[in-house]
């Protein structure tokens, strides 16, 4: 691949589904395993065949998107060729793509930013087809899109939300295609042709029309994939990543701590009197006190005193105080927000 790569990664949605903490931050920054599933999502991008032969364009959301994820991205990735572009109006995957028209030429990816997943990009430099969905086999597809496949294993179409259980391929939000002006066209004859679903342009719509015109889409199957776009989902995935990159406890300020793996506690944490883990993420300047959490994230700024958390999602610099009394809460609550019993 001798063309530079561009990378698009779509955030502009409200991210409704991770309330309350989408209501003062973009989804993509929320914390999971240490890093923001932003962070996890570039993590990806390493494996690329030549991954200094790059340009990402983010697409954002109005507000906290464009406030939030530009000076994000210049802090943690100052080296990298980026663009952004605002989409005002939520009319769906494809209406964000051509918005971002002047920075497509050439190859290029989609990855949505709520998605994160194994795999090893490195076959990119070889790919001779017009287009790769990746995809997973599920249990039960009908909540999800699917590929459907001919003889030969090339994508015939895509399903959203099929009736049958027979078809289980489920695409997972990540796609590349060989060239984006194919792409931007299939979009424009979409819009012309007005497919839509519940007033949104999708993007497996556009890359079925570029199959009407004789594009040649195959699939890439994984077996892990990971889900940021719910609390649930969120909680979930901080285990499996735990479970996967192993404990990472740096010097933190701690006075009769108990640990249990795998945990990840940053630097300038204070904890004293309390147990840690199984599956706890506890972020930056935190304070804990005479409590116990266990499969939460905790996020940066917190301070938990006298409380015993489990499955819980604290926000930045929110505090939580109990009475110590060893009751287990489930608490899922957004930054500077206080809760006291």
């Amino acid at each position: 691949m001798t063309e530079t790569l561009k990378i698009v990664i779509p955030m502009a949605g409200w991210g409704t589904r991770m309330r309350p903490h989408t209501w003062s931050k973009p989804k993509p920054l929320v914390s999971v395993a240490g890093k923001t599933s932003l962070e996890h999502l570039m993590d990806m991008f390493k494996t690329l065949p030549d991954p200094e032969n790059v340009e990402y364009v983010f697409i954002l959301g109005p507000y906290l998107g464009e406030m939030q994820i530009p000076p994000f991205i210049q802090k943690n990735y100052p080296n990298i060729k980026s663009s952004f572009v605002v989409q005002q109006e939520m009319k769906g995957q494809s209406h964000a793509l051509a918005l971002a028209r002047e920075y497509l030429h050439g190859p290029m990816m989609v990855c949505f930013s709520d998605t994160l997943m194994e795999t090893d990009f490195s076959f990119l430099a070889q790919e001779e087809s017009d287009g790769v969905a990746w995809v997973m086999p599920v249990e039960d597809p009908r909540r999800f899109g699917v590929a459907e496949l001919n003889n030969e294993g090339w994508v015939t179409r895509f399903i959203e939300k099929p009736q049958s259980i027979d078809n289980n391929l489920v695409v997972v939000g990540c796609y590349y295609f060989k060239s984006s002006e194919q792409l931007l066209a299939a979009i424009d004859e979409q819009m012309e042709r007005g497919i839509m679903l519940k007033g949104e342009y999708f993007l497996t719509d556009t890359i079925t029309v570029m199959i009407e015109h004789g594009a040649k889409v195959r699939t890439n199957q994984i077996s892990t994939w990971l889900d940021t776009g719910t609390i649930e989902a969120t909680l979930d995935t901080n285990k499996t990543l735990l479970d996967k990159i192993g404990s990472n406890v740096q010097t933190f300020k701690r006075s009769n701590v108990e640990i249990i793996q795998p945990v990840v506690i940053h630097e300038s944490a204070e904890i004293s009197n309390s147990r840690i883990g199984p599956y706890a993420s506890i972020g930056a300047d935190c304070k804990i006190e005479n409590s116990q959490i266990a499969e939460s994230i905790i996020e940066a700024g917190c301070e938990i005193k006298d409380a015993t958390l489990s499955r819980s999602l604290i926000g930045r610099q929110a505090k939580v105080k109990a009475r110590g009394d060893g009751h287990v809460m489930q608490l899922n609550i957004s930054d500077t927000s206080s809760v006291i019993l």
